[in-house]
C-alpha cells in the first residue's frame, strides 16, 4: 500500500507533525538525513502508521501519486539542498510543502523554480511549537489554491480546531503563507515584550511577590486579556528551580534569543514604508539584552531618577497595568495587520484578514480571546478599515484604556524603568490620531538643504523655495 504523505526532517517539530498526521489516520512515510531521529520517532509511534525509510529514493517511491511531501527542516540553504536531492525522484504534479520558518522571498523563488519543472510547491507557516505540531497547529498555506485543495483534507485535519473550525485557510499565492507566519512572529515578539514590561512594573515598581503576580496573570487570563502567552506567564512565575530552590525565572540569564523572523518583519516593513515600531522596539530590546556585561557596568555608573518612588495604590495600579497591557496589545496587532493589509495591496495578494485572525485563535503562540473581535472588525467593514484602531470596538476600548497606558508609561519614565514596547505603543497611538503633524517642518528642512521639493495644502504639484 502506498503511503498518503511523507515527512522529511524528524527533529522536534517534524516528528510531532508526523505523529499528528498518523493520529488522524494518515499513513505517513518518514525520512531523516540521520538514522537516529527516525529510530527515536518509531519508539513514540503506537498505531503502526509511521513508516520509516532510510534511503531517499525508497521514501519517495513509497508515496501515493501525486506525491505529497512535507518538509520540516532548518530554514535557509538546507531547504534548497533537500529540494535538489528530491527533484530527480519526483514526477510532474508532485507536491512539496515547506513547513519551516523560511523567508517568504525564498519561498517565492523556490515556487518559481519548481513550477518551471512541473513540481508544485506550497510554503506553509506553522505556529504552535512542539505541542501545537503534535496536537494541532495553526497552518498558513501559500501557493496555487488548486494545489492547496489537493492537500487540504490532510492539513485541515491536523490543524487546531476551534468551535469545529480548523485553524487552516488558504492564504494566497507564492510566499504569502510564510509572509503571514513571519508577521505573526513579529506580533509574537511584541506581545511577549509587552507582557514582560507589565510584569516588570508589578514586580519592581509595585514590589509585589512573584506568587501574587502569578495570581494576577491567572486572573487576567479569565478576562479580555485571555491568551496563551498570559496563561504560560502565570505558570512560569510559579515554577521553582530544583537546584537552588529559587523561582526559576530568577535563575534564567536575562539574554534573549531570536530566530530571525522578527528581524525580517521589521526589515520588510522598513523597506515598504510600513510603521511597525512596537515590533521593532521589541526586537531591539532583545538585542540590547545581549549586552549583559555592559549593562551591569552601566548600572553601577549611570544615574537614574533623583527622586524617590512614592508608594502607589496597589489595586489602582494593577488595573492601570492591565489596561496598559491590553492597549499595547491592540496597538501591536494593529501594526501587524496593517503590515498584512499594505503588503497584500503591494503584491495584489488579497490576503483574507478576517480569516487570518480566526486561524490564530487555536494552536498558535499568539492565540488570544480578542482575535474574534479582530476578525469581526474586518468582516463588518469588509476589509475597508485602514487600521484596527479605527474599528468601532477598538475606538471605544481605547477611549477607556489609553489613560492607563499613559499613566504606566509616565510612571515608568519617572521611575527609570525601560519600557520600549509600551512606550512605542503610546507613541504609535498618539501619532496615528494626530491630524496635523510636524512633518511639514521636516519637508521644509529637506527642501532647504536638498531641494527635495514639497507639496502644498492649497494647490497640487511639487514646489521648491529659495530659502535664502
Amino acid at each position: 500500500m502506498k503511503h498518503t504523505i511523507g515527512v522529511i526532517g524528524l527533529g522536534v517539530m517534524g516528528s510531532s507533525i508526523a505523529l499528528n498526521m498518523a493520529s488522524k489516520g494518515e499513513e505517513v512515510a518518514v525520512y531523516n538525513y540521520t538514522r537516529d531521529l527516525t529510530d527515536q520517532l518509531l519508539q513514540k509511534s503506537e498505531n503502526g502508521q509511521i513508516h520509516p525509510y532510510y534511503e531517499l529514493q525508497d521514501f519517495v517511491q513509497s508515496l501515493q501519486s501525486p506525491r505529497k511531501i512535507f518538509l520540516m527542516v532548518t530554514a535557509g540553504e538546507v531547504v534548497d539542498t533537500v529540494i535538489s536531492s528530491l527533484i530527480p525522484h519526483l514526477s510532474s504534479g508532485d507536491i512539496i510543502m515547506d513547513g519551516g520558518n523560511s523567508n517568504y522571498e525564498d519561498t517565492a523563488r523556490r515556487f518559481d523554480e519548481l513550477q518551471a519543472i512541473g513540481i508544485d510547491y506550497l510554503g506553509i507557516g506553522v505556529s504552535g511549537g512542539e505541542e501545537g505540531a503534535l496536537k494541532g497547529p495553526s497552518l498558513m498555506p501559500g501557493g496555487v489554491e488548486e494545489v492547496y485543495e489537493k492537500v487540504a483534507p490532510i492539513l485541515t485535519k491536523i490543524a487546531a480546531q476551534v468551535e469545529g473550525v480548523p485553524c487552516c485557510v488558504y492564504i494566497g499565492p507564492k510566499g504569502a503563507g510564510h509572509f503571514v507566519k513571519m508577521v505573526h512572529n513579529g506580533i509574537e515578539y511584541a506581545d511577549m515584550q509587552l507582557i514582560a514590561e507589565a510584569y516588570t512594573f508589578l514586580r519592581e515598581r509595585l514590589q509585589l511577590p512573584l506568587n501574587e503576580i502569578a495570581d494576577i496573570f491567572e486572573t487576567w487570563n479569565k478576562g479580555e486579556l485571555k491568551s496563551y502567552l498570559i496563561e504560560i506567564t502565570a505558570d512560569i512565575l510559579r515554577k521553582m528551580d530544583d537546584k537552588t530552590g529559587l523561582p526559576l525565572v530568577d535563575v534564567i540569564l536575562d539574554k534573549t534569543g531570536q530566530n530571525g523572523t522578527g528581524k525580517w518583519t521589521s526589515i520588510q516593513a522598513i523597506d515598504n514604508g510600513i510603521p511597525v515600531s512596537i515590533i521593532t522596539e521589541s526586537l531591539f530590546a532583545r538585542y540590547i539584552s545581549h549586552a549583559k556585561e555592559e549593562r551591569v557596568f552601566a548600572a553601577s555608573v549611570l544615574a537614574g531618577p533623583a527622586t524617590g518612588n512614592e508608594e502607589l495604590d496597589k489595586e489602582v495600579w494593577i488595573e492601570n497595568v492591565r489596561q496598559a497591557l491590553y492597549m499595547g496589545k491592540i496597538c501591536a496587532y494593529a501594526q501587524g495587520f496593517t503590515q498584512y493589509k499594505m503588503t497584500s495591496e503591494l503584491n495584489d495578494w488579497n490576503l483574507p484578514l478576517k480569516d487570518i485572525a480566526l486561524i490564530f485563535r487555536g494552536g498558535c503562540i499568539i492565540r488570544a480571546e480578542f482575535l474574534n473581535t479582530i476578525s469581526e472588525a474586518y468582516e463588518d467593514a469588509q476589509t475597508g478599515i485602514a487600521n484596527l484602531l479605527v474599528a468601532p470596538y477598538f475606538v471605544e476600548k481605547t477611549k477607556d484604556y489609553q489613560t492607563g497606558l499613559r499613566k504606566v508609561v509616565a510612571e515608568s519614565v519617572m521611575s527609570g524603568m525601560s519600557f520600549p514596547s509600551l512606550s512605542a505603543s503610546l507613541t504609535y497611538y498618539d501619532s496615528y490620531r494626530t491630524g496635523q503633524s510636524s512633518a511639514n517642518l521636516l519637508q521644509a528642512q529637506r527642501d532647504y538643504f536638498g531641494a527635495h521639493t514639497y507639496e502644498r495644502i492649497d494647490k497640487k504639484g511639487a514646489f521648491h523655495t529659495k530659502w535664502k
